[in-house]
């Protein structure tokens, strides 16, 4: 990888938590920070304190991932890195289900299907050595193609588990697509329960901290010992085993003929 001072780096949802993390300590060591939030105060705050480029889209609407791309791509011709990092939790009512702009499920919508799409659309900006980081959790429940968008016997939790192993399936089909290229990427969990907005606003007690997960995610980011490893899932900085689903390669095709589907849909 090139020194960070020659690096530009997409972080998404970086006006809070892990992803505020990464943007302040990639802009500190001198990367060129390119900071994504839908909250237009929340980025004037970011831009002024990290004198970060900012980017706005509300990642539950696919046109605006669409807008998002085109915009960074009329102002870079490059990309060294990109962190797929927003998200939402399990949600403050757990039992009620939400759907996006598009008419789908929110949490795979934003967590999963946004980053899919925006990490296609962004392909060609990034040449090698680059690299693209999925943020996941270890927390993953297969999906059931019967009923992908969780219609019946809906849980919060159930859809935000689904969606981050569609970011591992992704992850892995993603490696094997750019095979040779110089381009990697990995999905990883950064860190069990950090000390963020989402964790508190699902009554759960904090067991990690922010630095900690950042910590293993600026691996993935910036250190040399990743070079060249891709499609890869980590638990914090140990290479570990995803859910058995990530590893079937017909799984993986049908997420990936459902997301074909739903993107054309929604941009019709």
């Amino acid at each position: 990888m090139r020194p960070l001072t020659e690096q530009r780096i997409l972080v998404t949802g970086a006006t809070d938590g892990l992803g505020r993390y990464l943007a302040g300590e990639l802009s500190a060591a001198g990367a060129a920070v390119i900071a994504h939030g839908r909250d237009a105060g929340r980025l004037r705050r970011l831009r002024t304190d990290l004198g970060a480029e900012v980017v706005r889209a509300d990642l539950a609407d696919l046109r605006q991932v669409d807008r998002l791309a085109d915009e960074i791509g009329r102002s870079h011709d490059r990309l060294d890195v990109l962190v797929n990092n927003a998200g939402i939790g399990a949600g403050a009512d757990p039992s009620r289900r939400a759907e996006s702009a598009d008419g789908i499920e929110l949490r795979f919508a934003v967590n999963y299907l946004a980053g899919f799409h925006l990490t296609h659309k962004l392909l060609p900006l990034l040449r090698a050595p680059a690299r693209i980081v999925n943020v996941a959790s270890a927390g993953q429940e297969e999906i059931d193609f019967g009923d992908p968008q969780l219609r019946h016997g809906y849980g919060g939790m159930r859809a935000y588990m689904r969606s981050k192993l569609a970011q591992v399936m992704f992850t892995i089909d993603l490696a094997d697509e750019l095979r040779g290229t110089g381009v990697t990427v990995n999905a990883l969990h950064p860190a069990t329960f950090m000390d963020t907005t989402m964790v508190r606003e699902s009554g759960r007690e904090p067991a990690s901290s922010v630095a900690e997960g950042g910590a293993a995610t600026l691996r993935l980011i910036t250190d040399a010992d990743v070079d060249g490893v891709s499609g890869r899932y980590f638990n914090g900085t140990r290479e570990a085993e995803p859910h058995p689903q990530a590893l079937d390669p017909a799984a993986r095709r049908r997420l990936r003929e459902l997301s074909d589907e739903l993107i054309a849909g929604a941009l019709a």
